[in-house]
């Protein structure tokens, strides 16, 4: 070939060594994918790419040689992917360091394996967010089916810098005509759907060429090489600019502090800030930003994993995206869609699944489907109206419904909490980017999103209502003075039950006095029956799978003994709303205290009626000290001990 050096020559290697070997610093990192179809020559790509790049392990091509010499057959730059893949998954020699690769420029990191059959899942789950894309094409086979689909999915998934790479062009003679020709129908289809490819490159992988140097063999090329146009590619800024989006990946508890962990996503996140975690609408302040192995600092921006403590001890858990006050997502159950389904079973209507997106887990359903398009021809797939399903590699226009509110953006604002994942059973099956449409505005009043409440009805056992529901029916029982906060903690408590999607009501003792308890004064014995009725309703509201909140004095233990024992195990959690009479007679916004103290009201508990407090209550709160939205946290996290005693979640 013109006396060029090809693979393996000594005269090669030290030209590489001479211009790659060499200790750089790259300034920065720019992610790549790398797809193609089958057999298109992903493996022999990229191994060439990381040897022309010198950034093979030491000895590793000269070992593989020698085994292919040994067995006597050609040595395959393939075999040598494959073995640095093997080692890796193996967890031998190459650490996660292995997987990138540098040219004097920066550093790269190929997101997938090269050659993986499931790396289009891998792609789509986001847990690496690809900048730039290297598709190939065989220059035998030509355009493929899957050579579509790739270019189809990377505009889906918003990866503007593309170049097309037409390998083998060795089985082609080099020719430039069938170059022309592959890249003429390949640069029209891409055009169509939206791409607008950087360059077209005709590169023989197996020898090198236009990899790192141009080709001898193909001096019609004046182009850039893949090298020249990998360090053209721009690395994206990250998204200081746009509105702060920090999904809570994990809780971690040390000491009193409660540290809310995970990685910014967009924004820039300050100590001080006031933070809304949605879905819901919790608020509280920032105290401290924690990172770990790092200098302390007050500010933190996209792309930091971090953890922040808050003045006010809310309950927050893993799911959770917290944002500015002002500036949040949407916080709906409904949005509409394009996806690209991957899975072996079709994605049909009538059928749950789980959507992933940021941290958050929510089962899903198909609400309607708009259009489904064969993502190879662009046609779209016509069905009955009985055939409400997706099929493996086509895409849909689709609107998703979610069982309880999650917080998203539009993919076209803020990319990271604007796509997601389906799980059908234990396997991503497919992706997608969340649609601009007329969504309701943005608001954090949990009241304006009652109608997104479901109940199954039907005649169902409790244990099917609890696997339905997500959690089984509890009876939380505030029991205090008046004035002690019983019936704040439990609206509040019922708030955030329900922004979790779970079934919670309030029973409130002057609400129930105004209906079903009407003819009951305040004598013990009425007192009495007040409690016996409220229990009954409570255990209705059990067995139906509810988390029933009751918010009365219920002074005497013997009564609150009664409720306990009408109920299974484990299901009554008694609460004392622990706040002494002095702090009581100061909340007195309804001067009952006053009232009680002139004799002009008879039988006022903690004045003129007794108050037996509990001896042995589930939960202790000393509201004379601790807030509203303390007691609630406290509350919660008991009922998630419980719940996963039960072993269902809550």
């Amino acid at each position: 070939m013109n006396g060029t050096a090809r693979s393996g020559d000594p005269a090669h290697r030290d030209s590489v060594n001479k211009i790659f070997m060499q200790t750089y610093a790259p300034s920065e990192q720019l992610k790549i994918v790398i797809v193609g179809h089958v057999d298109h020559g992903k493996s022999t790509f990229v191994g060439r790419l990381f040897n022309d790049t010198g950034s093979l392990p030491e000895g590793k091509l000269e070992q593989l040689q020698k085994i292919a010499e040994r067995r006597g057959v050609p040595f395959e730059w393939a075999n040598l992917m494959d073995a640095l893949q093997s080692e890796r998954d193996q967890n031998i020699t190459i650490d996660t360091a292995q997987i990138w690769f540098q040219t004097k420029k920066r550093q790269y990191v190929i997101i997938d394996a090269p050659g993986h059959k499931e790396f289009l899942k891998n792609m789509v789950t986001g847990a690496a967010n690809a900048e730039a894309a290297l598709l190939l094409i065989d220059a035998n086979e030509g355009v493929q089916e899957q050579s579509r689909r790739h270019g189809y999915l990377l505009n889906l998934l918003g990866i503007r810098q593309i170049a097309v790479l037409v390998n083998k062009m060795d089985l082609q003679d080099y020719s430039q005509e069938r170059f022309d020709s592959i890249e003429a129908e390949y640069r029209k289809f891409l055009v169509s759907v939206g791409v607008v490819p950087k360059c077209f490159i005709p590169i023989a992988a197996k020898m090198g060429d236009n990899i790192a140097s141009h080709s001898a063999a193909m001096p019609w090329y004046k182009g850039p090489t893949v090298l020249d146009t990998l360090d053209d590619f721009k690395v994206a800024a990250l998204p200081t600019d746009q509105p702060l989006r920090f999904p809570i990946q994990d809780v971690y508890r040390f000491d009193e502090r409660r540290i809310l962990a995970g990685r910014i996503e967009s924004g820039t996140l300050r100590v001080g800030d006031r933070l809304t975690f949605f879905p819901g609408t919790k608020s509280s302040t920032v105290k401290t930003i924690e990172r770990w192995n790092a200098p302390s600092r007050d500010e933190a921006s996209a792309g930091e994993s971090i953890g922040i403590t808050l003045t006010e001890q809310i309950f927050v858990e893993r799911g959770a995206v917290a944002a500015l006050e002002n500036s949040g997502p949407f916080d709906l159950v409904r949005f509409k869609a394009r996806l690209f389904w991957l899975g072996r079973q079709p994605f049909r209507k009538g059928r749950s699944y789980k959507l992933k997106l940021a941290t958050q887990e929510v089962e899903c359903e198909i609400e309607s489907i708009h259009r489904v398009i064969d993502s190879s021809t662009l046609e779209t797939v016509s069905r009955k109206e009985n055939e409400m399903f997706i099929g493996r590699n086509e895409v849909a226009e689709l609107v998703i419904r979610t069982k309880r509110p999650v917080a998203f953006d539009v993919h076209a604002d803020i990319v990271s909490t604007g796509r997601f994942v389906i799980v059908d059973g234990l396997e991503v099956s497919g992706g997608g980017i969340i649609a601009e449409d007329n969504y309701p505005k943005r608001n954090t009043d949990p009241t304006t999103r009652s109608e997104n409440i479901f109940w199954s009805h039907g005649k169902v056992t409790a244990p099917h209502r609890a696997r339905r529901n997500g959690h089984p029916g509890y009876i939380v029982w505030l029991t205090g003075l008046s004035g002690s906060g019983k019936s704040s903690i439990a609206m509040e408590l019922e708030r955030e039950l329900f922004n979790m999607g779970k079934n919670a009501y309030v029973l409130d003792g002057d609400n129930i006095r105004h209906g079903l308890n009407s003819d009951l004064a305040f004598s013990p014995k009425d007192r009495r029956e007040n409690i016996r009725r409220v229990g009954e309703v409570a255990k209705l509201f059990v067995d139906a799978g509810v988390i029933c909140i009751t918010a009365f004095i219920s002074p005497y233990r013997e009564d609150r003994d009664m409720v306990r024992s009408m109920i299974r195990e484990g299901a009554f959690i008694e609460v004392f709303v622990n706040a002494p009479l002095e702090v009581c007679e100061q909340r007195d916004v309804k001067g009952l205290y006053a009232k009680a103290r002139a004799n002009q009201i008879k039988e006022f508990t903690g004045i003129s009626a007794p108050y037996e407090p509990p001896t042995n209550a589930e939960i202790d709160l000393k509201t004379g000290e601790q807030t509203v939205t303390e007691s609630v946290t406290r509350i919660l996290e008991f009922l998630h001990l419980r719940a996963e005693e039960d072993e269902i979640s809550i």
